[in-house]
């Protein structure tokens, strides 16, 4: 089953990337007319983006105290359209697995009630068997005495 898993696993993750790009695009699309959606949305997480990432590279580099400019507008917006892009993307891509994940757990806590209840149900029915094994024991030892107080006839 674990091996049917993966091919399944990767369509699913290649269709949902599929399916998710035209979202993307069309956010792309949207920062590019919306001044709202530019300078509120996309705008902050690219130069913070950018920040970070020149940041970390001129450190790699050996440079400590370097200024970093910020990208211009029109950078940024795309930048920023495609940082929100990919993070369509990945929520999609993780709420698939959440759900799979989901999905698995339901799977298995069942079979696991059904497993219970079997083994309940057996439980039952070996302590109805003992109790028919004893009975039936009584009856034997109740019908071996009386057999033994018959009288023995006598050979003649």
């Amino acid at each position: 089953m674990v091996v049917g898993a993966f091919p399944i696993a990767k369509l699913l993750y290649l269709g949902v990337k599929h399916l998710s790009k035209p979202v993307a695009n069309r956010i792309k699309a949207g920062a590019r007319r919306s001044q709202f959606f530019k300078n509120y949305i996309c705008l902050p997480p690219a130069q913070l983006y950018h920040w970070i990432e020149m940041r970390t590279k001129m450190r790699i580099m050996g440079f400590r105290g370097a200024n970093i400019k910020p990208l211009n507008e029109d950078a940024a917006a795309e930048l920023g359209a495609e940082l929100l892009g990919e993070t369509v993307i990945f929520l999609v891509g993780g709420g698939c697995m959440v759900l799979e994940y989901t999905r698995q757990v339901v799977n298995s806590r069942r079979k696991e009630e059904e497993l219970n209840e079997t083994l309940n149900h057996l439980q039952t029915q070996i302590g109805e068997l003992t109790f028919t094994t004893e009975t039936l024991s009584a009856q034997l030892r109740e019908v071996n005495r009386q057999l033994v107080s018959f009288p023995m006839p006598e050979k003649k």
